[in-house]
Parts: structure tokens; sequence; C-alpha cells
């Protein structure tokens, strides 16, 4: 069984190796070895006994990550098509226009504790023809410069994402 250490690539047996993850932190306890895991492609945290680790060979995250490229393009594709749009911009419906469209671009203010993804939202945002800004902000942070980052942006939406 090959040693499993902080900054590998794995999956769960116990799941069915359904989700790929890197391996965050090793905590030794009394009886078992626990690694503390962040989704590599999933925004999710987990921990696991060592034991129930599996190294993932690289042919298969590239293949994982590939499916995941194709399927964002897909549905980028499809919602510029369905809109009849170059570009994608924030729509609404008016209760007067069944196949119109009213076309109000809004600007985004995301904030997001996990650097990773800020930067995964900030290429779809932008993939997406968006108005967004993105920052990473540690979550314990957030509270203290929400209201100086709406006052600076001013935007119309604002997201805040955490683990």
């Amino acid at each position: 069984m090959n040693k499993i250490k902080k900054g590998d690539i794995v999956a769960r047996k116990s799941y069915g190796k359904d989700i790929i993850f890197t391996v965050k932190n090793i905590i030794n306890t009394k009886n078992e070895k626990i690694a503390i895991l962040r989704g590599m492609i999933d925004r999710i945290e987990a921990d696991s006994k060592v034991e129930d680790l599996e190294p993932v060979n690289k042919q298969i995250i590239n293949e994982k990550l590939e499916k995941l490229n194709h399927k964002m393009n897909n549905k980028i594709i499809r919602t510029k098509e369905t809109r009849g749009l170059g570009e994608y911009k924030i729509g609404i419906l008016t209760p007067n226009s069944r196949n119109k469209e009213k076309i109000i671009t809004g600007k985004i203010l995301h904030l997001d504790g996990d650097k990773k993804y800020s930067q995964k939202s900030y290429y779809y945002y932008k993939k997406l023809g968006l108005n967004a800004i993105v920052r990473n902000i540690p979550e314990y942070r957030q509270p203290r410069v929400v209201y100086p980052l709406l006052k600076t942006y001013n935007p119309d939406i604002l997201v805040i994402t955490r683990t």
C-alpha cells in the first residue's frame, strides 16, 4: 500500500471513489490516521481513515477535469443559444414580454473564502460575459469587509460562498 501524505490526490474506496480529493492534512490519533480532505472538483471538505484512501492516477484526474470543462462549455453554449445572445447577460423577463427578454446588465460582487474556487468562479463569470468582481476573502474576515466592499463596488448582486 502506498503511503498517503499531505498534498496527495486520492479517492475514498468506501464511497466508490466518487469524488477526487486533495489531502489537506493528516491527523495522528491514538488508534489510526485520519486524513482531512478537500474536493478537487467538487466543493467539499471531508475526513477519512487513511486506510480507506487510494491514490488517483493522473490520467483519471485529467479525464475528470476535461469532462467537467466539456460539461461547463456545453452549458454556456446552450445558455447563449436559448437566449439568442452573442454574450450572456443577466436576463429578467418582464410580465408583458413572452418571448422577448429585457436584458439588464448587473454587477456581481462575489466573496469566497477559498482561493481555488474564487479563481474558478471568476473564470466562469468571464466565460459567460458577466460583469463580476471576485474577491478571495478568508471567511473570518468576510463580516468586516462586506459593507466597505458594497460601498466601494455598489453591486447589483452579492454572492458570498463559504466552505
